[in-house]
């Protein structure tokens, strides 16, 4: 990330609190649920022949503005207006 000073973009949103310049994707929360959901099929009796493919259907943006300072790059506003997470 920083050490090497490229900018980076990372699949989990929450990367971005730990110093990623952007992460994009699904939460981790979000997956976690359809996991406990998929498991809670199966101990309930269900074959995982039968299971369903289930995909995360919310998608969230965060920009860390500190890590863009230290790289930087300036963030365009209209980027900024779709983020749902900023951390400045």
């Amino acid at each position: 990330m920083a050490a090497s000073r490229l900018p980076a973009i990372y699949q989990w949103p929450e990367y971005a609190a730990e110093g990623a310049l952007i992460g994009y994707g699904p939460t981790q929360a979000q997956i976690s649920r359809l996991v406990a959901e998929l498991i809670d099929r199966v101990l309930k009796g269900v074959s995982p022949a039968e299971l369903p493919v289930l995909r995360p259907t919310k998608f969230e943006l965060a920009i860390n503005l500190k890590t863009a300072k230290a790289l930087g790059l300036s963030v365009p506003p209209t980027l900024l207006a779709r983020a749902g997470e900023v951390i400045e």
